[in-house]
């Protein structure tokens, strides 16, 4: 049987998240493990974060080193002394008043994002939602 007979399948959904002004607190100890991970090359690159769909909550957080994006009209950026944070506007509602913040342990140091807007969290503290 064709597609228009019966059985076809689903198209996704387009969902319209709100875009908010995003305000983001960065931990010294974040800032300065930034600024020793760019190692002087923040004129040219920036923090990325995002949410993705995915992991045990809905969501998991993404945060990379890249180059400044060419469609900047599409971020927010948020400046920290000269360290560059780039939030896209379609998780701006996801992602705003996080606090960034890095823990230097023994078991193996990393950043960690405390988010006000997560309902829940997995475990690991790795997704939220």
């Amino acid at each position: 049987m064709g597609i228009l007979g019966g059985d076809g399948f689903s198209l996704p959904i387009v969902n319209s998240n709100p875009i908010v002004s995003v305000s983001i607190t960065v931990t010294d100890s974040a800032l300065s493990q930034m600024e020793n991970t760019l190692n002087n090359e923040e004129k040219t690159h920036c923090l990325i974060i995002s949410a993705q769909s995915g992991g045990c909550s809905g969501y998991v957080y993404d945060m990379k080193i890249d180059e400044i994006p060419q469609d900047k009209e599409q971020f927010q950026i948020l400046f920290f002394g000269n360290i560059k944070i780039f939030i896209h506007n379609g998780d701006s509602h996801l992602l705003n008043g996080i606090e960034l913040d890095y823990k230097d342990s023994l078991m193996g140091g990393g950043f960690n994002i405390t988010n006000p807007n997560a309902s829940r969290e997995c475990g690991c503290g790795q997704s939220f939602g």
